[in-house]
């Protein structure tokens, strides 16, 4: 594992976006991709460049379940507005939260990650330290599945909210039996809230309790990590 320490969220996507050069330089062909505040600057340096993706398959790693995709905090509606809108892919796959028959969904999106094995994998770190909506207690040999989010997750969610009873739930979340399959993993983190959990993924023991902890097992996991979710490292 990697730690890579940057000044802000700002140089922090431009690391990242410079490592995903190097992989589409190698063959990558299929990224797995995530929301949320952290991978902005990521995605904003992508859209700026003049890189082409239109032979280039991304997966996301989550989606909620029950929120139309015209709801601006659906991850559909995100990657459109941050990503999908600006440069054409081959192809895009989210979950489909608002598929009838959520098992049947679920093992289509394991087929897809099966077809399109993930070349290089971007992740943010919940604060309890989750990784995608894979919330404490999740077993390393899950695949996608429909998680119940923790109290925690949603009251963090909740500022994207007009009212926390407006935030789903639930979600569809790539396992991380699935995210430990993709070949390079990028995990970025930004703010001091991030602090515990990234000691605790790079220092701590591995422990379904922080499902994050499972990437010291993973041998191509670089963290990029400003001072702040870094202040708790030796």
């Amino acid at each position: 594992m990697k730690v890579i320490r940057v000044q802000n969220q700002v140089e922090g996507g431009e690391i990242a976006f410079t490592l995903l050069k190097e992989s589409l330089t190698k063959g990558a062909k299929t990224l797995g991709l995530a929301t949320g505040s952290t991978p902005i600057t990521f995605y904003q340096e992508i859209v700026n460049s003049k890189l082409d993706f239109s032979d280039i398959t991304s997966i996301n790693l989550d989606e909620y379940v029950a929120l139309p995709i015209e709801n601006p905090q659906s991850y559909d509606f995100f990657m459109k507005e941050h990503l999908f809108n600006h440069k054409k892919f081959k192809k895009n796959y989210l979950p489909n939260g608002l598929a009838k028959d959520l098992d049947k969904e679920i093992a289509a999106y394991n087929q897809i990650i099966a077809e399109n094995p993930i070349d290089f994998q971007i992740l943010g770190i919940g604060r309890n330290g989750h990784i995608g909506f894979n919330e404490p207690g999740t077993s390393f040999d899950m695949k996608t599945h429909l998680v119940d989010l923790e109290k925690s997750t949603i009251e963090a969610n909740s500022r994207f909210f007009a009212s926390i009873d407006d935030v789903p739930n639930q979600a569809i979340s790539m396992g991380i039996a699935s995210i430990m399959e993709s070949k390079m993993i990028v995990l970025l983190a930004f703010g001091k809230e991030k602090a515990a959990a990234i000691k605790g993924m790079i220092t701590g023991p591995v422990t379904e309790d922080l499902p994050a902890s499972i990437l010291q097992k993973h041998d191509n996991v670089v963290v990029i990590v400003d001072n702040e979710a870094a202040s708790e490292l030796e």
